[in-house]
């Protein structure tokens, strides 16, 4: 069953009616088809997936529209954004219990894994990061951690990885970090064609399914 497309945010649930909750973070192309999609499979999952739209309705289909709107002033900073589809997502009928889960990919990915590093308040649970990464202090996060990463990236350099390596090592409740053979950034984007890959990419999303349900459903 699709979501529902509203002003500001796509919203996703499950067939049951309710579930846990979790915030999907787009890349820099904006809430487009993709991501909206992303939060459908959670839904069939039975999970309630909310994803915020970053940049007001904007979507790009290249790299240089993509860094423009990257840049391009918005009403609100995007961490208040995030913090506002927080309070939203916890507080709807449909989800169960306070503690949820944050994907994000690339430019998504940095601000989930900012969420857990800078707001352990939140209660977030599962944190999964697509090909972003940033190094942080996680030692007062309540999250477990989960990595995808490229083979080949170069939008996410070797020392990069590695200092997020390290700074999830100090996580309390530890972190799992996959690399994929042969494949490059937004290999997991299936409207990506000069990057997709689909063995890993269905690959990532079966492990990213059985880490939410083992640190969400439990």
């Amino acid at each position: 069953m699709p979501g529902v497309a509203e002003a500001d945010a796509y919203l996703a649930t499950p067939s049951g009616g309710k579930g846990q909750g979790v915030l999907v973070i787009h890349a820099w192309w904006g809430l487009n088809d993709f991501f909206c999609s992303v939060c459908d499979r959670l839904a069939s999952d039975g999970f309630v997936a909310l994803a915020p739209d970053l940049f007001e309705g904007r979507v790009a289909s290249t790299i240089q529209q993509a860094r423009k709107l990257r840049s391009r002033p918005r009403k609100e900073p995007t961490h208040k954004t995030l913090l506002r589809a927080i309070d939203r997502l916890q507080g709807l009928p449909q989800v169960q219990g306070r503690s949820m889960g944050v994907i994000g990919f690339s430019m998504g990915g940095h601000w989930a894994l900012w969420l857990a590093a800078n707001h352990p308040e939140l209660r977030l649970k599962a944190v999964t990061t697509f090909y972003g990464a940033r190094a942080g202090d996680y030692r007062a996060s309540p999250a477990a951690f989960q990595g995808h990463f490229a083979e080949d990236d170069p939008w996410v350099s070797a020392s990069a990885l590695k200092k997020l390596r390290q700074s999830l090592e100090l996580a309390p409740r530890g972190a799992e970090v996959y690399i994929y053979p042969g494949t490059g950034h937004w290999f997991f984007e299936s409207d990506r064609d000069e990057a997709y890959h689909r063995q890993a990419s269905e690959l990532a999303w079966r492990r990213t399914r059985t880490f939410l349900r083992k640190h969400l459903k439990a």
